[in-house]
């Protein structure tokens, strides 16, 4: 059962303490600013270059950020993964190719972490620590993908008196991340065991990188194909020294790395969206700024703020339950993929629309809107695609969904009308009703037999992810409302606001999926009579919880340009 209280959102604080996090994010801020200025990273942009001298910079003891992954038992500081998000989101801010290769050895020490046995880990992990070496994570394969169960990479046993002594890899690896720059690589290969990963240096014979892709975005990092031609590698680095465990050993930790994507996402609209609100406050249009005109923020600017932040309250809420301990063994995959599908389609369509909202200005390569337009398209392809997230999402759902007999989503109604009960001001009825009419929409689906359209499988993937998070959002803005938001979080806006913001989401919620949750089920059943499942649907409540909706954008979009919030709508018309 997922649980949407605000108590768990307010777990125990682990990692770094509100301040110490406040004093890095800070100095990665001025850090970049001062060895990056806007014309450089047009320029590196232009240029097709990746800054190596600035990622190692960063991750020396120049800044040391690479210490921020690392267990403090290893020499590191060992941030939790509200942490990782917070700095995550920054740096996307800043730059989201800089970003990439600088937490690209994040993800390719997470095999060792998971995996590895002590002596592996305490050698790998202090390496890194002690002297920042890049990792890179090669995985990908031109003809796999996201699919890592299909890979052709070999591991091909040496043995000598009956020992393995070591492995021949052969194959090739595609889109890795730090691929022509890292010193060091985890590389999965299929050994007689099973899939496996191994930790590969740089410059072992037989090991080459290809020139850097000529990128959409990201520009600034470096991806490069790798090559492996009869590779030898000694049998101790077999991460965790037993074959076959390479399979489970990624799938431990898509629940934290698809969260750093999800950050990836969340930064990178928030750069693209609030560069349109400063430009909008200076445009003058027929005698007043376009921040005065509802006709241009209520469609360039609010909805993209509140999708963002929607995604943020899913994305703190999961990072809150890993840091509880819930993540263990893939735990929290299905949560990870949620938070990086809001957070990555949000932040991709926010950059748009600030290209929009800027005009012709925006589409010019001098205002970096365009630049991050190009750079946060990856967010929605890397660490598994939007379409890959629909499927995961939709599959473990429907699984709860069959085995609660049909019940997992409305318990969660339940609780989110308990929470409406005690704060009538955050949406929770609403998304109450979203939750109730996806339990609809599933249980029609299981009585037609509907899922075996792959199609309908993964809008139930997008209707999921949507009923979910407006219930961690109803959730997120109460706690602000009751002070009990934790100290890391993130605090840009007061509670009002936060609150009229989930109002906003929670009616987009419930409208999309009983509205798009019947179109797909009549689109797909064979039955004739409906009458019930609409019912079910409660349509009409959905319609008048809609109710309000343009005066709580009013509130919203005064809130982003620092305008005193109207008073919300009194009357509640969603029951």
């Amino acid at each position: 059962m997922l649980t949407m209280t605000p108590q768990v959102q307010a777990g125990a604080s682990t990692g770094l303490d509100a301040e110490t996090l406040k004093m890095t994010v800070d100095a990665i801020k001025e850090f970049v600013a001062s060895a990056m200025t806007q014309e450089r990273q047009l320029q590196l942009d232009h240029d097709d270059v990746c800054p190596e001298d600035l990622v190692r910079a960063m991750c020396s003891d120049s800044l040391g950020v690479h210490l921020l992954f690392i267990p403090e038992e290893y020499g590191g500081m060992g941030a939790d993964t509200v942490d990782v998000y917070r700095i995550c989101e920054q740096m996307a801010r800043l730059d989201l190719g800089l970003a990439t290769s600088v937490f690209a050895t994040s993800l390719g020490s997470d095999p060792i972490f998971v995996g590895a046995t002590a002596e592996q880990k305490r050698t790998w992990l202090t390496e890194i620590a002690e002297r920042g070496i890049l990792y890179a994570y090669g995985a990908t394969e031109p003809e796999a993908g996201s699919d890592l169960g299909a890979l052709k990479t070999t591991a091909t046993p040496v043995v000598q008196d009956g020992q393995v002594t070591g492995y021949r890899l052969a194959g090739r690896k595609q889109w890795i991340s730090n691929g022509g720059i890292a010193d060091k690589y985890s590389i999965l290969a299929r050994a007689p065991g099973g899939p496996s990963w191994f930790v590969l240096d740089r410059g072992t014979e037989g090991f080459t990188q290809n020139r850097p892709e000529d990128k959409h975005g990201i520009r600034l990092s470096n991806t490069a194909a790798l090559f492996l031609d009869d590779v030898f590698v000694p049998a101790g680095n077999l991460i965790g020294g037993v074959e076959g465990q390479g399979l489970m050993q990624a799938q431990m930790v898509f629940g934290f790395t698809r969260l750093t994507v999800a950050a990836f996402g969340l930064g990178g609209g928030w750069s693209a969206l609030d560069r349109a609100i400063g430009y909008s406050t200076t445009r003058i249009q027929a005698g007043e700024p376009l921040s005065c005109k509802q006709g241009y923020t209520h469609k360039l600017i609010v909805p993209h703020a509140v999708a963002l932040e929607a995604a943020r309250s899913f994305i703190e809420y999961t990072a809150a339950r890993i840091d509880a301990g819930e993540g263990q063994n893939g735990a929290l995959n299905t949560e990870g993929a949620i938070a990086k599908y809001l957070a990555t389609e949000a932040g991709n369509v926010a950059a748009d629309a600030a290209i929009q909202a800027h005009g012709g200005y925006g589409y010019t390569r001098d205002y970096l809107v365009e630049k991050i337009k190009r750079d946060v398209r990856i967010t929605t392809i890397y660490e598994g695609t939007s379409e890959i997230m629909e499927m995961t999402i939709a599959r473990d759902r429907w699984q709860q969904h069959l085995k609660s007999g049909g019940h997992y989503y409305t318990e969660i109604a339940s609780e989110l009308r308990a929470l409406h009960a005690r704060h009538a001001d955050v949406g929770a009825e609403a998304a109450a009703l979203a939750c109730a009419a996806l339990a609809s929409v599933l249980e029609a689906c299981r009585a037609g037999r509907l899922t075996r359209s792959q199609h309908i499988l993964l809008r139930l993937g997008e209707l999921v992810a949507y009923a979910e998070c407006a219930g961690t959002f109803a959730s997120r803005a109460a706690a602000a409302l009751d002070g009990t938001l934790p100290a890391k979080a993130d605090h840009r806006f007061e509670p009002a606001a936060l609150a009229a913001m989930s109002r906003v989401f929670a009616r987009d919620a419930a409208h999309k999926v009983a509205h798009e949750g019947l179109r797909w089920v009549l689109g797909a059943s064979q039955s004739t009579d409906m009458t019930p499942f609409e019912t079910g649907l409660r349509l009409d409540a959905v319609r008048a919880a809609q109710a309000g909706l343009v005066a709580d954008m009013d509130s919203v979009a005064d809130a982003l340009y620092g305008r005193p919030l109207r008073s919300p709508p009194t009357q509640d018309r969603s029951s």
